[in-house]
């Protein structure tokens, strides 16, 4: 998957636990950029993000992402070490 596909899917994503259909993301988006991103709507994302993608996140790398794009690259590698 590509980082492009992967910010699609993240879009489609964080427009769903947003509940925000106009929601877009960028490699610089933070917690503080989006609407009621609380720690309960970070939890509910990181489970969608997994389901979505198939992959698992322990608590220290969700701890130390910063952006959506430490996210993204974290889903892409993830994602490798899978194939």
């Amino acid at each position: 998957m590509t980082s492009p596909q992967i910010y699609e899917k993240l879009t489609g994503i964080f427009r769903d636990v947003f509940f925000e259909d106009d929601l877009s993301i960028s490699p610089e988006t933070t917690a503080d950029d989006v609407d009621g991103w609380d720690s309960l709507t970070h939890i509910r994302l990181v489970l969608e993000v997994s389901k979505a993608f198939g992959v698992n996140f322990t608590a220290s790398e969700i701890g130390s992402l910063k952006n959506v794009g430490e996210f993204a690259e974290l889903i892409e590698k993830k994602l490798q070490a899978k194939a």
